[in-house]
């Protein structure tokens, strides 16, 4: 499945992925449907910051996930530290996927001189954590009862 740059014609494709994620799942935090003008403003940032955001497709061109990555706090000693996103569309996990997108993500983060990247992935989401530490990331803390959802 080949991996693409992904732009603003796949807005829709990603906000149904995250919206998905946010109704039915813990690896995402927000509680709101993105909407468009939401999604606009992503897109912006990720221009502004020179973010890649990559995509997985099928044979019929259909955006079956996607990643990226962009700051991860906003102060000027963490500059070189970026925080990344992975999401696969229900349906399609535990194919390889999210492995092409991580790997690809690393290597333009890699291109781009950043030194550390962070996951911030929910304790129970096992196949994100076996996947991130199969890639060579390490666990490093857990932020105890800081979000509730459901």
């Amino acid at each position: 499945m080949p991996l693409i740059d992904c732009d603003r014609s796949h807005t829709e494709p990603i906000r149904a992925i995250l919206n998905d994620a946010i109704a039915h799942t813990t690896a995402l935090w927000d509680e709101q449907p993105r909407s468009a003008a939401a999604m606009d403003a992503w897109f912006n940032a990720k221009d502004v910051g020179d973010y890649p955001v990559i995509g997985v497709t099928d044979e019929a061109d259909t955006l079956l996930g996607f990643a990226t990555y962009g700051p991860f706090r906003p102060w000027s000693a963490y500059r070189h530290t970026v925080e990344h996103t992975l999401y696969v569309a229900p349906g399609h996990q535990r194919r390889g996927l999210g492995r092409a997108l991580l790997t690809e993500l690393i290597a333009r983060a890699r291109q781009q001189h950043y030194h550390a990247m962070i996951a911030g992935i929910d304790a129970t989401n096992h196949p994100s954590t076996a996947l991130h530490r199969a890639l060579g990331f390490t666990h490093t803390g857990t932020l105890p009862e800081v979000g509730y959802k459901f």
